[in-house]
């Protein structure tokens, strides 16, 4: 019986020491299962491609507009630019950065409940098909931002017109003879 006793005590007094409560900031450890759960690294690379691919058409679509053409090897030479870029990433310095922001915003049960999602099937899903998601986002979406960033980038023109044309460099500089 007394040893029953000092069992039932050790359990009512020991593991919540053991236990880490849900209102507990997230560990460190706690982050880096997430993020492994999540494939952070699979994901970091994927999303790089696919922003890469949607720099390529803005870029394409840039040229085309200024300059009305594109350099024939251009496809080529972003392809290999922003390959390297990609292959040279950081990953590991990335993942091991975003830890403290996760920290910060997460309790140890908020992570808790994120691993519990993306350790099931649809948590899984949602991991492999995010990246095919933003990309088809983001191409419907793109025509719309072009429009946006052109119709911004003509306001800006307009904006600052005035100040160039009074502007010392576009007269001749400070050195400039005046008349009299």
């Amino acid at each position: 019986m007394k040893r029953f006793l000092v069992g039932i005590a050790c359990l009512v007094f020991c593991i919540p020491g053991f236990a880490q409560n849900a209102d507990e900031p997230a560990s460190k450890d706690d982050v880096i299962l997430l993020l492994r759960t999540m494939h952070s690294h699979d994901l970091l690379q994927k999303m790089m491609e696919l922003q890469a691919q949607s720099m390529q058409q803005l870029t394409r679509n840039m040229l085309l507009k200024d300059k009305g053409s594109v350099p024939a090897d251009f496809d080529e030479h972003f392809q290999k630019v922003m390959g390297d870029l990609i292959k040279g990433m950081p990953a590991d310095e990335i993942t091991q950065a975003m830890i403290p922001a996760y920290q910060a915003h997460f309790t140890h049960g908020d992570i808790e409940a994120m691993n519990t999602f993306y350790s099931s099937p649809v948590g899984q899903k949602v991991v492999q098909e995010l990246p095919a998601v933003t990309q088809e986002g983001m191409k419907t979406a793109m025509p719309i931002l072009m429009k946006y960033l052109s119709e911004w980038q003509e306001r800006m023109k307009h904006e600052f017109e005035p100040a160039q044309r009074s502007s010392p460099a576009k007269s001749g500089g400070a050195g400039a003879p005046t008349q009299n």
